[in-house]
């Protein structure tokens, strides 16, 4: 044990004295910070550009309140109006005024135009045709004011007067308060329940891929250095193991605690909440299992390789089965009870993610707990053994890299 804290020690101080690692602790939160909050603020940013939109409407009845509506209701800097309607059909045939509006999109004439079918009343369908149809503010806009011009004009169809409907709607906004097992009740909304599943995740990215690189790359280095016979003379393949993961693990938790307190500073000095965790100590249980995992598997997949272009290779593979969990994210924690996601959360190398979504989105069952953690453990325990078995015999393997039948021989020699 004493050299295998001497190890790690000694990995710690290495790491943590080297300039990158410096830089890192600097950089990296200033990334986080901006992937965070810049596309909410150009998201939130005002419009303050002039579109010129055409209008082919058959009906010829909605043209006019369309463009008067949007005059009343969007406007930029000086009072302009943040859309201006161009009536492109007065009459003729339609075909070709159709074709007409294609090319003056495409000239630059307008920024697009909206195709309003006769029967528009029935089907609720109107196309639009732009060299950016992407703008989704655009489309959701004149989408709404469509739909309100519609509904005016069958309520006068009915006899109703459209502003008495007006004025009797009410604007209903809904809190969500989250119920837990013992019937307490807490405001939480979606932000704060995604961002405490989501920054968990994103800090077992993070460790998995620097720590696991440093460790395939510390391996790497050595063997080619020679340097790994040395160590080897004076302890075993096992404490050299073990110390490599004890202290490329503690670097990793010192930075994500650096930055942890960064956050906290960051949240009181603003006032803000944006994480709401519960049953903290659960997540770092599968936090904590879920890095050894991984770790395993980067030091028993690591020590065959001799290059750092191998190596590159393997973080790649390995680190594609924690990115997987980001595009089911949304998925899991609108319905964390699927059997889509109850399954994915018994493979192992997947269950971390997916119970740290559960968790902070609804506890799950207790079984499903105590199972995935059983799971998780002896996952980590067989893991770390075939590592350490691959690991005492491929650290002094150079040149060919062992094929997989080679790699089976390892595990099988006592």
């Amino acid at each position: 044990m004493k050299k295998t804290l001497a190890i790690a020690k000694w990995e710690f101080l290495e790491k943590v004295r080297s300039k990158a690692f410096i830089i890192s602790l600097v950089v990296m939160p200033v990334l986080m910070v901006g992937f965070a909050i810049l596309p909410g603020i150009l998201a939130s940013k005002p419009d303050n550009r002039v579109y010129t939109i055409g209008v082919i409407d058959e009906t010829r009845e909605l043209v006019g309140p369309l463009a008067k509506k949007l005059d009343e209701k969007y406007h930029v800097e000086n009072d302009l109006p943040n859309y201006i309607i161009q009536n492109l059909w007065m009459g003729g045939d339609l075909n070709t005024v159709r074709h007409d509006a294609v090319q003056m999109v495409a000239e630059g004439k307008i920024d697009g135009f909206l195709y309003i079918p006769a029967e528009v009343m029935i089907k609720g369908t109107v196309e639009y045709r732009a060299e950016n149809v992407s703008n989704f503010r655009i489309i959701e806009r004149f989408s709404r004011t469509i739909e309100e011009t519609i509904t005016e004009k069958k309520l006068i169809a009915k006899g109703v007067d459209p502003s008495l409907v007006g004025s009797l709607r009410s604007r209903i906004e809904v809190r969500s308060l989250k119920v837990s097992g013992s019937g307490e009740e807490k405001e939480s909304g979606f932000l704060q329940t995604f961002f405490g599943a989501y920054i968990f995740i994103m800090m077992l990215l993070f460790m998995v891929l620097s720590s696991g690189q440093l460790l395939i790359r510390s391996v790497v280095e050595e063997k080619t250095n020679r340097v790994m016979e040395v160590l080897l003379s004076s302890c075993s393949a096992s404490d050299l193991m073990v110390g490599k993961i004890l202290g490329l693990s503690g670097l990793g938790l010192f930075q994500i605690g650096i930055w942890t307190l960064i956050g906290i500073a960051l949240s009181l000095q603003l006032g803000t909440n944006i994480i709401a965790v519960e049953y903290l100590w659960l997540m770092m249980i599968y936090f904590v299992l879920g890095y050894l995992l991984y770790a395993a598997i980067f030091v028993g997949a690591g020590s065959p390789v001799t290059t750092e272009q191998e190596a590159q290779q393997i973080t790649t593979y390995v680190s594609m089965t924690l990115v997987f969990p980001f595009v089911l994210a949304v998925s899991a924690m609108q319905n964390p009870d699927s059997l889509l996601i109850k399954v994915l959360s018994f493979i192992p190398l997947m269950t971390p993610s997916f119970m740290l979504l559960r968790i902070s989105v609804q506890l799950p069952p207790l079984w499903e707990i105590v199972g995935s953690l059983v799971l998780l453990a002896v996952s980590v325990v067989a893991v770390m053994w075939g590592a350490g078995r691959i690991f005492r015999v491929a650290i002094l393997a150079y040149g060919k890299r062992p094929t997989f039948p080679e790699i089976f021989r390892m595990l099988r020699t006592p």
